[in-house]
């Protein structure tokens, strides 16, 4: 089974998943509106939807690794990784992994941050998918695929449940890579 492009989730799927995000104004600082998955986690058929779009999307792309960033990338990539039969390999905040690891610093839209993989995680030549809940600025994702590419693996795509239109995150994951990975988001916010 391969990804069919014409074959996007209907609308109704989507007015169903974007019911189910909450807007939290001025969190986690003033001036962000954060985009809470948690109803849509507490709602069953609107986690399954999400998880199969997810893995609909990149079932035929042979990915052999889900790396799922801290914490809501856990989540979906931890259940991501079972439907494609694929390792998952948690990316972490400092200090949550007790065995050797890569770190990696980036820039947030609201501030700076580290990451953390465990050395030897990937295997040279791993085909990965990295996934979170929302795609803003992509310095996180970003920063997950250094990690991913410092242990040899080949970042064959992105996929996240939000997207925020309005910011250069898309753009970040593609710009000045060949080949351009697969960056999917379910739902896009303008």
């Amino acid at each position: 089974m391969t990804f069919d492009p014409d074959q996007l989730p209907g609308e109704h799927a989507l007015a169903y998943l974007r019911a189910r995000l909450r807007d939290v104004p001025d969190f986690p600082k003033p001036g962000i509106l954060f985009k809470d998955i948690t109803p849509l986690l507490a709602d069953p058929r609107a986690l399954h939807i999400t998880l199969d779009l997810l893995a609909q999307r990149f079932i035929g792309e042979h990915i052999d690794v889900v790396v799922g960033v801290e914490s809501r990338g856990f989540i979906f990539g931890g259940a991501l990784s079972a439907r494609l039969n694929a390792s998952f390999v948690p990316v972490r905040k400092p200090g949550k992994l007790p065995w050797k690891k890569d770190r990696v610093a980036y820039a947030l839209e609201y501030g700076e941050a580290e990451l953390e993989m465990h050395e030897q995680s990937i295997k040279p030549g791993s085909r990965v998918v990295i996934v979170d809940d929302l795609l803003a600025t992509g310095g996180t994702a970003k920063a997950a695929a250094q990690l991913t590419q410092h242990q040899g693996g080949i970042v064959a795509g992105y996929a996240f449940v939000v997207e925020l239109d309005f910011l250069p995150g898309r753009t970040k994951l593609t710009e000045g890579v060949d080949p351009k990975p697969i960056v999917y988001s379910i739902v896009h916010v303008g």
